[in-house]
């Protein structure tokens, strides 16, 4: 087998596939002295990294020996929470020379990438920093397996886990740009009336109105809950209701900024101080350019307050607007021996989270089904990736077969924007291209 260059990764199309997609290549092409592996899956409920390591064990770890030696480090280790003893002892037995295991706690959340340097290496990512900062380069568990067959197959597959109210919670392997509708058919359909699609991760995921809207490669499952479901409720309130709110009832008590996992690493953000500048705008803007170092894992807003107000939204619209406004705190302060004296105290446990947020009710499972999902019809977005969206590379009428290009990044100057190509899913006829996707019928 051809060995995967940083090219190849490129033109496979490979992203990240636990979370906003950024292109592989880049990270790639750095250099650390170590590969993280993010194995934490800390989102309640989702279960697919953990499925993809007991089947595709061999495929993943040569995924991290290819990154390890692209980066030049001397070393490789997967977090991985300790509780999942199988996989540790399948890892175990297979692991190459300078990888290792990391056991992790039952936390949230533990799969932040700043949170897991920390936890295994004891390095602390300074503010509007990133891994490499401290040497280190992380990679989910899906991306590292695209990364070993780059040289040999794009992306043109994405493994999710379906559970919540559904039928049969299960992880899924599925042709990229099917719909999520078919995705919860595919784990017996919702048991619910009127079922309502979190997608990524209840904590830090999004309701989808649109059950028809398509499956991309940074999908990481869906969670089908009831309509009046607590993070349904709180998804749907609006701006005026969160900030008429949180105005009336933040008495201040800071618990939101005690368990923040940004604060706790050292970082300037306090979302207490944010929730004050909602009624105090002479001196809001002191209060809020902190939260530019917001990571948006939702623990303020869906776990610490104890009168369920909404520190999230409020830090996260202060940081569009302090982007918008190109305002950026230069030098912040930073504390990192904060995370020493506090971090491993202050975590959520996971149990805790899952009762705060009235999950207990619903089966904590999801097996590996190994069987491609069959569909006749996908639609291919051409933004799947943090950078600049793809450019048509199909017209009506083209006949494609599975993982030939659709979609390139656009060239400007004659040096391409910063993306990866996507690829054709299934083998079929081009019918549209239209609103940023590119629609294949088998």
């Amino acid at each position: 087998m051809a060995q995967p260059t940083v090219q190849t990764i490129s033109e496979a199309g490979v992203v990240g596939a636990g979370g906003a997609g950024f292109p592989t290549y880049v990270k790639l092409s750095a250099q650390a002295d170590t590969l993280l592996l993010n194995a934490a899956e800390c989102e309640p409920l989702l279960h697919k990294d953990k499925e993809v390591l007991r089947r595709y064990a061999d495929t993943v770890l040569e995924g991290m020996t290819i990154a390890r030696e692209l980066i030049g480090a001397e070393k490789a280790i997967i977090g991985i929470k300790e509780k999942y003893r199988d996989v540790i002892a399948l890892l175990s037995s297979r692991l190459p020379e300078r990888m290792a295991v990391a056991p992790l706690r039952d936390a949230y959340p533990a799969g932040d990438e700043f949170i897991l340097v920390y936890d295994v290496l004891g390095r602390v990512v300074p503010p509007g920093g990133i891994p490499l900062a401290v040497g280190a380069v992380v990679m989910n568990v899906e991306t590292a397996m695209n990364v070993a067959q780059a040289a040999e197959r794009p992306v043109t597959e994405k493994f999710l886990t379906v559970a919540g109210a559904v039928a049969e919670p299960v992880t899924l392997r599925v042709p990229v740009g099917v719909t999520l509708a078919e995705c919860v058919a595919a784990a017996g359909g919702a048991t619910v009336p009127d079922p309502n699609y979190i997608v990524g991760g209840v904590m830090m995921g999004y309701l989808e109105e649109n059950h028809d809207a398509l499956v991309d490669k940074t999908t990481g499952g869906v969670i089908v809950l009831p309509d009046g479901h607590v993070v349904v409720r709180r998804r749907r309130q609006d701006w005026p209701q969160i900030t008429r709110i949180g105005r009336s009832a933040c008495d201040q008590c800071s618990f939101c900024t005690e368990l923040c996992p940004r604060w706790l690493l050292g970082h300037p953000i306090e979302p207490h101080a944010a929730m004050r500048s909602l009624g105090f705008n002479q001196i809001g803007e002191a209060n809020v350019v902190g939260t530019q170092f917001c990571c948006e894992c939702n623990l303020c807003s869906l776990y610490s307050c104890p009168e369920d107000l909404d520190p999230k939204n409020v830090c996260s619209q202060n940081k569009q607007r302090l982007a918008a406004e190109k305002k950026r705190w230069e030098n912040p302060p930073f504390l990192p021996q904060r995370a020493e004296l506090h971090l491993g105290n202050r975590k959520a446990p996971m149990a805790r989270l899952m009762q705060k947020l009235g999950l207990r009710q619903f089966r904590n499972v999801g097996p590996l089904s190994e069987t491609l999902l069959p569909t006749r019809k996908v639609g291919i977005k051409l933004k799947q990736h943090i950078g600049a969206p793809c450019e048509p590379a199909v017209q009506p009428g083209d006949q494609v077969v599975k993982g030939q290009i659709v979609g390139r990044p656009p060239v400007t100057n004659g040096k391409p924007a910063m993306g990866v190509p996507v690829h054709a899913s299934i083998d079929g006829a081009v019918t549209t291209v239209a609103d940023g996707v590119v629609w294949i019928e088998s």
